[in-house]
C-alpha cells in the first residue's frame, strides 16, 4: 500500500494540483497548500515553479510531518482533499479523423510503409512517420485514409488536429495543439492545465497505456509537433508536412505526383468516362497543368463536367499546380464571386462565415453563403469541420494577388476594415449578453441594439465559436494602426477569458491591447495631457494591462503579470480613476495569494480597501463601493488563513458573508461559505466546518457550478476523517 505522505505520493499531488489551477479546486487546493508549507516550515515559502521546485517543497512537507504528528495530520487530510486529474478522460474513445475521400488512387507504396511502422514490433522507440509531399499531392488524404481503412488497430481511438492555425504565421502553438488533443481525450476545458509542460505531462501519461493513431497534419517543424511525440507502445503518429522536417526522427514517407495513367483514372472516378471521352482533344493540356497533384486534378474534374466557357486568353502555366488550378478556376468565375474570393483572401480568416464574408464586401449574408458554397464546389475554399470555409494556403496567396492586382491599396485595405468592423460588432454583443452588468469602457457598448441571444450560455458559445475570426481581427487591426478597434476588440474578449480561459490563446491579442493602448495614451497626453481623451485613453491603459496580467497569471508567468499590474495602477492613477487603481491593487494582492506571498497579499488588500473607501458618495464607482468591500474582506480573511491566524481570518469571513447573503448573491456567498469551512478545517475543528460545507454545497448546485462542487465534497470527506 502506497504511503499517503511518501515523498513521491506528496510530489505527484502537487503535479497533479499545479495541473489542475484552471479550475476552482486547483486553485483551492494550491492556495490551502501555501498556507500549510509556510506554518511547517515557520516561514514563507515561495511558491514552486517547475517539477523540481514542486519535488522540493515536497520534502520540506514530508519531512515537517514526520517531525511533528500535528503536520503529519495535516497533510494527510490536505492530501485527501486534493484534486487528482485524468479522471475524466478515461473512458472517452475519440474518433477525430476527417472523413476519407471517396475516390482514392495509386499509392500503394506510401500505404506499405504506414503499414510496416504501425506493425513493427515494440522496442522503446516511438512508432513515428513523416508523411511529406508539396502542396495539393494527396499527403494529407494519405494520412486520413491509412487512419481510416485500419481504423481497427486503434481501438481507444485516433487524434487528429491540423497545425496551421488561423494566424498569419500559418502555425497552431503547442499549447493549443496539446489542449484540443486533452479535449479530444475527454477532459473538460477547466481540466487542460495552464502551463503548457504539465499539458504535456497529463497528454503522454494519458496515452501510454492505450492503442491510438495520432495525425499531425500540415506541420511546420520538428519542434512544433515534439510535445506530443511519444514512445508508448500502442501510439502510432503520423506527421503531415510538405517537407522533411530537419530533426525529427520519423520514417520518411514520400508523396510525389501522381502518374498520368492514375491522373487519367482520377479524373475518370470524378467525372465519369463518358465526360473524358468528350474532353480527349483537351486532356492532354489539362493533364499536363494539374502535373499528377491530386487537388488540381480534382479541381480540374468541376471545369470538365461543365459547358465551356470562353476564356479571353489562355492562362500561363505556373510551376505550382495548385497554383495553376487556382488562376484555371477563378478565370471561370462570376464577376460577384470573384470579387469575394480576392477580397476574403486579404486576411489568413480560420473560419469563414457568410455573416463576416457579407459585410467584407458588402452584400447581404444569403448571396455571401451562395457564393461561398460555390467557390467551395469549384475547390478555391476548403469546408471545415464547423461548415466554415477557409483557403489552402497557395489558394489564398493567388487570391491575394488577384485582389492587390484587381481592387488595389484602397480596395484592399477598405475590405479588410469592413472585416474588423463586423468582428467588434460581433464581439462587442457577445460580451455584453455574456456580462450584463460589467463596466464598459468602448463607445460600441452604448451604442449597438441589443444582442441577438437569449442567455448568457449562448452568447458565450458564439464568442468562442468565433474566437478564431476574433483574434485574427486584432492582428488586422494592429498591422493597420487601427489602435481603438484593438483595444475595444480585446475588451470584449474578456467574458472569454473569464468564463471559457483559453489564456494562451489570448496572450498575443491582449499583449497587442496594452501596446495599442499605449500608444492612443501617449497620442493624447501629447496633445493635452489634462484633456478627456487623455484621461480616457489613461483608463484603457488600464483596463488593457490588468487584462493582460490576469491572463498571465493563469499561465504561470508572474514577474510579467505583476509588471502588467504596477503598469495598470499608475495607468489608472494618471486617469484620476480610483476604482481602476484599487482593482490593480486587488488584482496584485489576488497575485501574492498564488506566489504564497500571504503578508504581502493581506497589504494590496488592505491598500485597495483604502481606495475603494475613498471614493466620494455620488463618485464615479460608488455604487459598487460595498460589494468591492466586501470582496476585499473576503481577500484578507484568505491572506489571514494562509498566515494561520484563524481566529481573525474567520472574523474577515464572516463579515463578507453577511454582505452576499443580504445582497442575495449566491455564489459569492458560496464560495466564502468554503473559505470558512476551509479555515475551521486547518485550524483543527471539523464540527463547525461540516454546517457550513452543507450550505455552500446547496448554493453552488443551484448555481450548477461543477468544479467547486468537487472541491466542496473533497472537503467534506476530509472533513469527515478528522472528526473520526
Amino acid at each position: 500500500m502506497v504511503d499517503p505522505i511518501s515523498l513521491g505520493a506528496i510530489t505527484a499531488i502537487l503535479g497533479a494540483v499545479t495541473a489542475s489551477m484552471a479550475n476552482e479546486a486547483g486553485k483551492r487546493a494550491w492556495e490551502s497548500v501555501g498556507g500549510l508549507v509556510r506554518r511547517i516550515a515557520g516561514r514563507e515559502v515561495p511558491a514552486p515553479a517547475g517539477s523540481a521546485e514542486r519535488e522540493a517543497v515536497a520534502r520540506l512537507l514530508v519531512d515537517g510531518a514526520r517531525r511533528d504528528p500535528a503536520h503529519a495530520r495535516a497533510l494527510a487530510a490536505w492530501a485527501r482533499s486534493a484534486p487528482r486529474l485524468g479522471s475524466t478522460g478515461v473512458g472517452a474513445v475519440p474518433r477525430q479523423l476527417p472523413s476519407s475521400v471517396r475516390f482514392f488512387t495509386d499509392r500503394q507504396d506510401p500505404m506499405k510503409l504506414l503499414n510496416r511502422e504501425a506493425g513493427r514490433k515494440a522496442d522503446g522507440r516511438p512508432r513515428l512517420a513523416l508523411v511529406h509531399g508539396p502542396e495539393g499531392i494527396g499527403t494529407s488524404a494519405l494520412a486520413v485514409h491509412w487512419g481510416s481503412v485500419h481504423a481497427r488497430l486503434f481501438p481507444d481511438g485516433q487524434l487528429y488536429v491540423d497545425l496551421r492555425g488561423g494566424a498569419a504565421a500559418g502555425t497552431l502553438d503547442q499549447g493549443t495543439m496539446l489542449r484540443r488533443f486533452l479535449q479530444q481525450l475527454g477532459f473538460a476545458d477547466d481540466e487542460v492545465p495552464p502551463a503548457v509542460e504539465d499539458r504535456v505531462d497529463l497528454y503522454r501519461t494519458t496515452v501510454a497505456d492505450r492503442r491510438l493513431l495520432v495525425v499531425l497534419d500540415h506541420a511546420q517543424s520538428a519542434a512544433q509537433v515534439q510535445p506530443v511525440l511519444t514512445s508508448a507502445p500502442g501510439v502510432f503518429t503520423i506527421v503531415v508536412a510538405r517537407r522533411p522536417l530537419s530533426g525529427l526522427d520519423a520514417v520518411p514517407v514520400a508523396v510525389g505526383p501522381l502518374t498520368e495513367k492514375d491522373a487519367r483514372n482520377l479524373l475518370g472516378q470524378l467525372t465519369g468516362q463518358e465526360a473524358i471521352a468528350a474532353a480527349q482533344a483537351a486532356l492532354p493540356e489539362m493533364l499536363a497543368r494539374c502535373a499528377g497533384s491530386p487537388f488540381a486534378l480534382r479541381a480540374a474534374a468541376v471545369r470538365l463536367t461543365e459547358p465551356p466557357r470562353q476564356v479571353q486568353e489562355p492562362a500561363m502555366r505556373d510551376d505550382d499546380p495548385v497554383h495553376t488550378a487556382a488562376e484555371d478556376g477563378y478565370r471561370d468565375l462570376p464577376l460577384d464571386a470573384a470579387r469575394l474570393y480576392r477580397l476574403l483572401a486579404l486576411r489568413p480568416w480560420p473560419a469563414i462565415g457568410p455573416a463576416v464574408a457579407g459585410a467584407t464586401t458588402k452584400i447581404n449574408e444569403a448571396e455571401a453563403e451562395a457564393l461561398l458554397a460555390e467557390l467551395a464546389a469549384r475547390r478555391l475554399l476548403e469546408t471545415t469541420a464547423t461548415g466554415r470555409y477557409r483557403y489552402r494556403p497557395s489558394v489564398r496567396r493567388h487570391a491575394e494577388t488577384a485582389a492587390a492586382r484587381e481592387d488595389g491599396i484602397a480596395g484592399c485595405s477598405a475590405a479588410v476594415a469592413r472585416g474588423v468592423a463586423w468582428s467588434l460588432e460581433f464581439a462587442v454583443r457577445a460580451d455584453r449578453a455574456v456580462l450584463p452588468q460589467r463596466w464598459h469602457l468602448g463607445p460600441l457598448y452604448a451604442r449597438l441594439e441589443s444582442s441577438p441571444y437569449t442567455d448568457q450560455g449562448e452568447a458565450l458559445a458564439a464568442l468562442v465559436g468565433e474566437l478564431g475570426q476574433l483574434l485574427e481581427a486584432v492582428r488586422a487591426a494592429e498591422e493597420f494602426g487601427d489602435h481603438d478597434s484593438v483595444c475595444q476588440l480585446c475588451e470584449a474578449l474578456w467574458s472569454v477569458q473569464l468564463k471559457a480561459g483559453r489564456h494562451d490563446e489570448l496572450l498575443p491579442a491582449l499583449r497587442a491591447g496594452t501596446r495599442a493602448a499605449d500608444a492612443l495614451e501617449a497620442d493624447a497626453r501629447a496633445v493635452d495631457s489634462a484633456s478627456e481623451r487623455a484621461l480616457a485613453a489613461s483608463r484603457m491603459a488600464g483596463r488593457m494591462h490588468t487584462q493582460l496580467a490576469l491572463a498571465l497569471v493563469e499561465v504561470g508567468h508572474y514577474e510579467e503579470a505583476e509588471s502588467e499590474l504596477l503598469a495598470a495602477a499608475d495607468a489608472e492613477q494618471r486617469a484620476g480613476h480610483i476604482r481602476g487603481r484599487a482593482t490593480a491593487v486587488e488584482s496584485l494582492g489576488l497575485l501574492r495569494l498564488r506566489q504564497w506571498r500571504f503578508r504581502e497579499a493581506y497589504d494590496r488588500f488592505d491598500e485597495a480597501d483604502g481606495l475603494v473607501a475613498a471614493i466620494p458618495e455620488g463618485g464615479e464607482g460608488a455604487a459598487d463601493v460595498p460589494r468591492a468591500r466586501a470582496l476585499l474582506e473576503r481577500h484578507r480573511g484568505r491572506a489571514l488563513r494562509g498566515l494561520g491566524r484563524w481566529d481573525e481570518a474567520q472574523e474577515r469571513l464572516e463579515r463578507a458573508l453577511c454582505f452576499f447573503r443580504d445582497s442575495a448573491e449566491p455564489y459569492n456567498a458560496a464560495r466564502t461559505l468554503t473559505d470558512l469551512a476551509e479555515t475551521h478545517l486547518d485550524s483543527g475543528a471539523p464540527a463547525p466546518a461540516r454546517p457550513l460545507i452543507d450550505e455552500a454545497t446547496t448554493l453552488l448546485q443551484e448555481e450548477q457550478a461543477a468544479f467547486p462542487l468537487i472541491h466542496l465534497r473533497a472537503l467534506g470527506e476530509r472533513c469527515a476523517g478528522d472528526m473520526e
